[in-house]
């Protein structure tokens, strides 16, 4: 399956390279929803509320009253997430607060399964240099992803996996590193960072990994409609 995204900063649809350096604006919102059509899900990232920097839940109600929305930035709280499903969002995307100084987070993690249902919970398992990163990607912990899954597994019902390191680079992703992953856990995955080909995306699907794409459809470097076509062809696989 293949999900567009949707990343917000000042109520704007942006693209980021490798979540610091802001590379373009997209049309508003709804018009990117518009050109989205068609496909099962949307990911929506608050980068502002992900960067501790404020907040478009305005946005984000908005867009899940209207789609299949998975939602995610700076979900750091139950009250958070709760109120993200009470929009409308399909699925809950947290990462930051899924980690501890010992690593995951137990509490938090079991509180907020219970709050919502780990059916509708992601958890964020983002990786740079090799090692798990946070807080919007400007923070490093000590574990490697593949290490931490296992811990994580009890909460969620998949893993929204960024290879930071390719983000927006348009160079292509790693795909050895997804197939770790996917041998490490039989949740569902979601692959992000540097999906940038029709190549990257068939690799990821015959490992059974969805992707998360963003830079290359705002580029044009992926059509809508060959993507749309895409996924039309897995359903009936």
């Amino acid at each position: 399956m293949i999900v567009p995204c949707i990343d917000l900063m000042d109520g704007k649809v942006v693209q980021l390279r490798q979540g610091r350096e802001k590379v373009l604006e997209g049309r508003s919102p709804d018009e990117t929803l518009e050109l989205f059509a068609g496909f099962p899900y949307i990911q929506v990232i608050d980068l502002d509320a992900a960067l501790g920097k404020g907040s478009n839940a305005a946005i984000i109600a908005h867009l899940a009253s209207r789609a299949k929305v998975r939602a995610g930035g700076g979900v750091r709280s139950i009250e958070r997430a709760q109120e993200l499903a009470a929009y409308g969002a399909a699925r809950i995307i947290v990462g930051t607060a899924a980690f501890s100084a010992t690593g995951a987070n137990h509490d938090f993690l079991h509180a907020l399964s219970a709050a919502i249902g780990p059916q509708r919970l992601v958890i964020a398992l983002d990786s740079k240099a090799g090692h798990v990163v946070v807080k919007g990607w400007q923070e490093s912990t000590r574990w490697t992803a593949a290490e931490m899954i296992s811990q994580l597994e009890p909460y969620c019902s998949g893993f929204l996996c960024t290879y930071v390191d390719k983000e927006g680079m348009m160079q292509g992703t790693d795909i050895p590193w997804f197939a770790s992953l996917r041998a490490a856990t039989r949740h569902e995955i979601t692959a992000a960072g540097g999906v940038t080909t029709m190549e990257d995306i068939k690799a990821l699907s015959e490992l059974g990994i969805h992707c998360a794409v963003g830079m290359s459809i705002y580029t044009g470097f992926l059509k809508l409609d060959d993507l749309r076509n895409f996924n039309k062809m897995l359903v009936h696989l």
